[in-house]
C-alpha cells in the first residue's frame, strides 16, 4: 500500500491541474482579503448611525464554499485525467489491485484537500481579522480562533467530502464533464431547489445536502444560508460519511468489473 500511496502522491503533485486548482484557492483567499479591506473602508466612511446596515458574508465561509468546489474538481481530474490519456492502463498493469489503487488515490486526495482547505480557511480568518479589526461589521465574527476552530475543522472535512465525491463520480463516469456537472448541481443547483420547497421539505432536504453538513457537524447550524440545520453533529457526520461512501463504493465495483 505504501508504494501505491507514493505513486498516487507523485501523480497528483505533478498533475498540472493540481497547481491550477491550488492557485485558484490562493486567489480566493486574496479576494476575501480585498473584500475585507473594501468593507473596512466603507465602514470608516459611513456615519455611525448607518453602520448597522453594512453586512458582509462570513469570509471563511466564502473560502470554504469555493474551496469545496475547487478541491472537488481536483478530485475529478485526479481520475479523469488518467482515463483521458490512457495512463490508467499502465497504472493497473503495474498495480493490478484496482481497489488498492482507488484507496490510495482517495487517501492522498483526502490529505491534500484537508490541509489545503484548513490552511485557506485559517488564512482567510487571520487576514480578515487583521484588516477588519474591531469594526462591528455584520456577518463577521469577532470570536477568538479557539472558539471558531471546531467550525473551521468541520468546514475542512466538508472540503474533503466534496473532493472524494468528485473522485468517486469521475471513477464512475470516467468523464470530467459529467462528473463536474453533477458536482455543480450538488454544490449550487440542488440547494437552491431545496430552499424554494415548501416547509418542512425544504429544511429536510437542505439539511442532508453536502453544503449544510459542516455547520451541522460543528453545531453552529447554517444561519443566513440555503442549507438546513436539522441534523445533530453525530447525524451530520454519518450523512457526510454516506456522501463519500456511496459513490466510492459504486466506483470500486465498477473498477473491478469493467475494463479500463
Amino acid at each position: 500500500m505504501i508504494d501505491a500511496l507514493a505513486a498516487e502522491w507523485l501523480k497528483l503533485r505533478t498533475l498540472r491541474s493540481t497547481s491550477v486548482v491550488l492557485g485558484v484557492v490562493v486567489v480566493v483567499v486574496g479576494l476575501t482579503a480585498l473584500l475585507a479591506w473594501y468593507a473596512a473602508g466603507l465602514w470608516d466612511g459611513l456615519p455611525p448611525d448607518q453602520r448597522d446596515h453594512l453586512a458582509v458574508s462570513s469570509l471563511p465561509d466564502m473560502t470554504g464554499m469555493v474551496g469545496s468546489l475547487c478541491l472537488a474538481v481536483l478530485g475529478v481530474l485526479a481520475v479523469s485525467g488518467e482515463y483521458a490519456t490512457g495512463m490508467i492502463r499502465s497504472t493497473f498493469t503495474v498495480m493490478p489491485s484496482r481497489g488498492r489503487v482507488l484507496a490510495a488515490k482517495a487517501a492522498v486526495l483526502a490529505v491534500v484537500a484537508f490541509c489545503t482547505g484548513l490552511a485557506a480557511i485559517l488564512a482567510t480568518h487571520a487576514l480578515g481579522r487583521l484588516i477588519i479589526g474591531d469594526r462591528a461589521i455584520r456577518g463577521q465574527s469577532a470570536e477568538p480562533l479557539a472558539r471558531q476552530l471546531p467550525l473551521f475543522l468541520a468546514m475542512s472535512l466538508a472540503i474533503v467530502m466534496f473532493a472524494l465525491i468528485g473522485l468517486g463520480l469521475a471513477a464512475i463516469t470516467r468523464s470530467a464533464v459529467a462528473a463536474i456537472a453533477v458536482l455543480v448541481a450538488l454544490w449550487y443547483v440542488v440547494p437552491l431547489v431545496a430552499f424554494n420547497l415548501p416547509a418542512p421539505w425544504g429544511d429536510r432536504l437542505g439539511s442532508v445536502l453536502p453544503g449544510a453538513l459542516a455547520g451541522e457537524l460543528a453545531g453552529t447550524g447554517n444561519p443566513g444560508s440555503v442549507g438546513g440545520s436539522l441534523l445533530s453533529p453525530a447525524a451530520a457526520l454519518a450523512v457526510m460519511v454516506a456522501w463519500v461512501a456511496v459513490p466510492y463504493g459504486v466506483a470500486a465495483v465498477r473498477l473491478t468489473r469493467t475494463d479500463a
